[in-house]
């Protein structure tokens, strides 16, 4: 079964956001959990949250995918920095548990000069302090596309970070076409060839869920500018071959294109028709 959505606002709540992933033809969606840019978030609605899921289970949902915030960086040289993340991880594991069993996908962070062992011991540390035996959620690390000082954008950071976390079973990965596209891996001509790498290095039972998003940017631009399906450097047919790659099975499809409700309506509608059953 294809598992398709794309991102949606929080700010109306759990209910609204399942109402209007299904007036596009969406059975899943990613939302932030809080305010992207700052640490402000909602208070819990238990009715709210009780309501949605009744109606996720009522149309067979798939996977959520909850977003941290941008600010969000466990590897900053800044301490206070880095206060911030473990805070705003520790309550968004808290509010993740009122959803459970679901994906909270976040981008390991930049280093900011401290290089990249400095990077990935910083996050797995915090990721030690923060993942606990008994939660449900599983926190998904994203495939970055290298520009600045991004962690993340080779294959073999994201493993140096899981190898290093003691209850690694509480982790998995969220692919990004874009990103891993700008970070010079081959979507378009051989993605066989991507999930055999990754599979090699990190493995594919790790893989919990997709971006599926164009690039504005051509192959290894490390710059990381989504754009619609059909309107960048990917393409339709490559991102169709992503969502029926047999290997991909019901992991949850995720759009990020620069789209309003609409859009993504017309876009979930173009993939549905690419989809093979």
């Amino acid at each position: 079964m294809l598992y398709i959505g794309c991102h949606l606002g929080s700010s109306k709540g759990y209910e609204n956001m399942g109402r209007e992933a299904l007036s596009i033809g969406a059975n899943t969606f990613q939302f932030f959990t809080r305010n992207p840019r700052g640490g402000a978030a909602k208070a819990i609605d238990e009715e709210d949250i009780s309501k949605f899921l009744e109606m996720a289970k009522e149309n067979n949902f798939g996977k959520l995918v909850a977003h941290a915030p941008y600010t969000l960086n466990p590897c900053s040289a800044d301490q206070k920095v880095r206060d911030f993340a473990h805070m705003i991880l520790v309550d968004d594991m808290m509010r993740m548990e009122y959803l459970p069993g679901n994906y909270y996908n976040f981008h390991p962070g930049s280093h900011v000069g401290q290089g990249m062992e400095a990077g990935i011991e910083m996050i797995a540390e915090m990721l030690n302090r923060i993942l606990k035996p008994e939660q449900t959620t599983m926190i998904l690390l994203e495939t970055m596309s290298g520009k600045g000082s991004e962690v993340g954008s080779k294959f073999e950071e994201l493993k140096a970070i899981i190898d290093r976390v003691e209850l690694s079973e509480k982790l998995g990965v969220c692919m990004d076409t874009c990103h891993i596209n700008d970070a010079e891996y081959n979507v378009v001509d051989n993605f066989d060839g991507v999930l055999e790498e990754f599979d090699k290095i990190v493995g594919l039972n790790l893989l919990k869920a997709m971006h599926i998003n164009d690039s504005l940017n051509p192959f290894g631009a490390h710059k990381d500018r989504h754009a619609k399906i059909g309107e960048g450097h990917i393409g339709t047919e490559a991102i169709a071959r992503v969502i029926n790659h047999p290997s991909l099975k019901n992991l949850p499809f995720i759009l990020e294109t620069p789209n309003e409700l609409d859009g993504y309506a017309k876009e979930i509608k173009i993939l549905k028709e690419f989809y093979i059953e």
